[in-house]
């Protein structure tokens, strides 16, 4: 097992690339904390990870409030006895063009992407350097990357500061042994992306942008992921791992 003996938290794991990051994490020997706003759908994914013989608890997570950061960390340590993985998986789109968005709309996505990424690794570090070292995994974007017409500005700023964000996380912390990498999906096939399957011009402007011509599927990003969680990636630390079937190779 990939992650035996590692105790992890996923944020957003309710539903999407979460909810089979924490399965997958689970079937790999790790216990597992999910947190997310969604707590009917969290609390399903927890009790199915231990209907399989899993370990997982499911705990109430706004990632905009540092006092709900604070509480699912010190579940997985008081539950689990440590935390090793953090994966700042949560995160929420836009739907507004610029000119046509409020400054509350825009504070509400950074609040999400960019701000809670940096609320979740300051709960987190001081556990981990309790543990003796950790592993943080930021979930951006190929959108973090390059500018797209497809992309709302908003959404794109607050992925490209969690990939700025990531690499000094790396340089500050590689003395704790906490390693901090992240990771850029492209088009995933979760609930973020119905609007490719609502708006057909859309997903073909979208479709176009990719090489391979398809959407990704969470498993294809949430087993980055367990790499990035596991020892063997001992020696990765600041990097970018972009699963996005080519489209910033272009």
């Amino acid at each position: 097992m990939r992650l035996k003996g590692k105790v992890a938290l996923i944020s957003g794991g309710a539903r999407g690339m979460g909810a089979v990051e924490a399965k997958l994490f689970a079937s790999e020997g790790a216990s597992v904390v999910i947190g997310d706003i969604l707590q009917d759908e969290g609390r399903q994914v927890a009790a199915d990870i231990n209907a399989d013989g899993g370990n997982a608890r499911f705990i109430k997570l706004d990632v905009t409030r540092e006092d709900d950061w604070q509480a699912a960390v010190d579940l997985a340590v008081s539950d689990f006895g440590k935390l090793d993985v953090l994966v700042n998986n949560a995160g929420i789109g836009g739907t507004h063009f610029l000119g046509d968005m409020s400054k509350k709309a825009w504070d509400a996505i950074m609040d999400v992407n960019s701000t809670g990424v940096y609320l979740g690794t300051v709960a987190a570090i001081p556990a981990m350097r309790q543990a003796g070292g950790g592993s943080i995994i930021n979930i951006s974007s190929q959108l973090g990357i390059v500018g797209a017409d497809t992309g709302h500005p908003a959404y794109q700023a607050s992925k490209g500061s969690v990939r700025i964000f990531t690499k000094s996380i790396a340089i500050h912390h590689a003395g704790d042994n906490i390693r901090c990498n992240s990771v850029h999906p492209g088009p995933i096939e979760t609930p973020m992306t119905q609007n490719m399957n609502d708006n057909k011009e859309f997903g073909q402007r979208m479709l176009s942008k990719i090489p391979m011509g398809r959407v990704g599927q969470p498993e294809e990003v949430a087993y980055g992921v367990l790499y990035l969680a596991s020892d063997e990636s001992s020696y990765v630390t600041g990097s970018e791992l972009v699963i996005d079937g080519g489209w910033v190779a272009q």
